[in-house]
């Protein structure tokens, strides 16, 4: 192998990822002189052909040696060992350790990714977008659109959310509303206002829960309850104990499709949940982001629309029924409390981009957001059944999995013996990633546990990649079985 002295010795067997195998072992010949900084490593097809792997996992490691700036990949050229540059500064020793593993997808022509909840790119419409676009640089507000303006967000898109909500039913007499830069902005300033540098406090979010939710409240040394989730979201019961033992400032509720398992709240709990956190005194943060997404039954009301106190903040996007990338989205609360989020959030971005919120008030206000939004309606209902239908004729015996009604996302549990976490390198090799469950768990891991984010791909998309699934976890669960049998069984004494 040029310029490649040791072999790596990979076990299949090992908890470690064989592409994190491949990673130390490189990164050790980098480390020994092997290989010198501005040298070229091998091709990661030439790689997997001389190591006997698929050349998706051969490329993992490459993506996590670039991630940490260990090598430089150029196109049409390769990668090389990276020259490191001519730095006073020691950066490992001044930045400290991070804030550990975060979710990472392999995506290429040969890997079919459940990794990403988002819409599908071939959905966009894209002429429809470039007429809004077009419409809104053609105006006479366009000269004040590129203007610096106010951390509340572009008036007449504010105008619009809010007259929307208001005959919904959503907004109350004293509600106003922020717009933010997606969701994951709003749910960083609700943590920047309600747990302040020096503030000690508890957050109760439900579990599992989106990672980048539990992010936001971890980075900050924010204490996390979790709210267990079944069948019908989180449990009321659950909530109502760790009310009264946890005292949260924050509870942070999805009630539709919730992300990772797709469950939905029944009225009855709605209800409930809002009499539980009444007495309670405690803030309820609402997140609606997948409530457009319903493709089958029929819609039940927010909590904040149950709520005739007005005290709910409930958070929206348009990042899940139209364009992610434009990075829009919203909070919808109190007026006391959105202008506190609005100072917080003038020191950290001064204000949302104005084009892309006035390009998506445009496609909104001119009707071609609800036909885009009944076209992505039809496509997701065709993808959720394509992914349970494979999931019931794909996934191994003893294997269980939600049944969701709308949203982007279903939980999967396989059999005991499978480690989700463990499998995903050899679902890699068959060609299918995802996100095992330990990236959701706040209190407790479910070893057996993923996430199939199935609304960006095809239904094709979609047998194939639950089809490969199925294919490694039988593999996995027969090689179990097969060391189960060869194990001595004890003495009797």
């Amino acid at each position: 192998m040029p310029g490649l002295v040791t072999q790596p010795i990979i076990n299949s067997q090992s908890d470690v990822p064989i592409y994190r195998q491949i990673a130390d072992w490189l990164l050790a010949a980098i480390r020994a002189g092997e290989v010198k900084p501005g040298e070229r490593l091998p091709a990661t097809r030439e790689l997997a052909g001389l190591l006997g792997l698929n050349r998706a996992t051969v490329s993992a490691a490459y993506e996590l040696l670039e991630a940490e700036g260990l090598i430089s990949g150029h196109v049409g050229k390769g990668s090389f060992v990276a020259v490191p540059p001519a730095s006073a500064l020691d950066w490992n020793r001044m930045l400290g350790p991070g804030a550990g593993e975060t979710p990472r997808s392999t995506e290429g022509d040969d890997v079919v990714s459940f990794a990403t909840s988002r819409p599908s790119e071939l959905l966009f419409p894209l002429e429809e977008f470039r007429a809004a676009t077009l419409e809104v640089l053609q105006s006479e507000e366009a000269v004040h659109i590129l203007q610096l303006g106010s951390p509340f967000g572009y008036a007449p898109l504010r105008r619009y959310l809010l007259d929307q909500a208001r005959q919904a039913g959503t907004a109350r007499e004293d509600d106003d509303i922020l717009i933010t830069s997606g969701c994951q902005q709003a749910l960083d300033l609700l943590e920047r206002v309600f747990f302040p540098p020096g503030t000690e406090g508890c957050a109760a979010v439900e579990d599992p829960v989106y990672p980048g939710l539990k992010s936001v409240f971890e980075r900050a040394g924010v204490r996390l309850a979790g709210i267990a989730v079944g069948a019908a979201g989180a449990e009321v019961e659950v909530l109502e104990r760790i009310l009264l033992k946890e005292r949260p400032r924050l509870v942070v509720l999805t009630p539709n499709f919730q992300n990772p398992t797709g469950a939905t709240m029944p009225l009855g709990s709605r209800r409930a949940v809002l009499e539980i956190v009444r007495r309670a005194g405690v803030v309820l943060i609402e997140n609606n982001i997948y409530g457009d997404l319903r493709y089958e039954g029929e819609a039940l009301p927010l909590i904040k629309q149950l709520d005739e106190t007005g005290d709910t903040v409930v958070l929206g996007s348009f990042s899940k029924i139209a364009f992610p990338g434009l990075r829009v989205g919203w909070a919808l609360g109190p007026r006391k409390l959105v202008a506190r989020l609005a100072e917080a959030k003038q020191w950290c971005d001064l204000h949302t981009d104005h084009l892309s919120q006035a390009i998506l008030l445009r496609f909104a206000a001119s009707g071609r957001l609800e036909r885009h939004r009944k076209r992505i309606l039809e496509a997701g209902a065709a993808r959720l059944g394509a992914v349970l239908d494979a999931c019931a004729r794909h996934l191994p015996a003893g294997s269980a999995f939600t049944r969701p009604q709308g949203g982007m996302n279903l939980w999967v549990r396989l059999p005991e013996s499978i480690d989700a976490s463990g499998l995903l390198e050899r679902a890699r090799q068959e060609g299918v990633s995802y996100l095992p469950g330990k990236y959701f768990a706040v209190s407790r891991v479910e070893p057996g546990a993923l996430r199939l984010s199935f609304a960006g791909l095809e239904p094709e998309e979609i047998e194939q990649g639950v089809a490969a699934l199925g294919r490694a976890a039988a593999r996995q669960l027969a090689e179990w079985h097969a060391r189960e049998r060869l194990e001595p069984a004890p003495a009797m004494v």
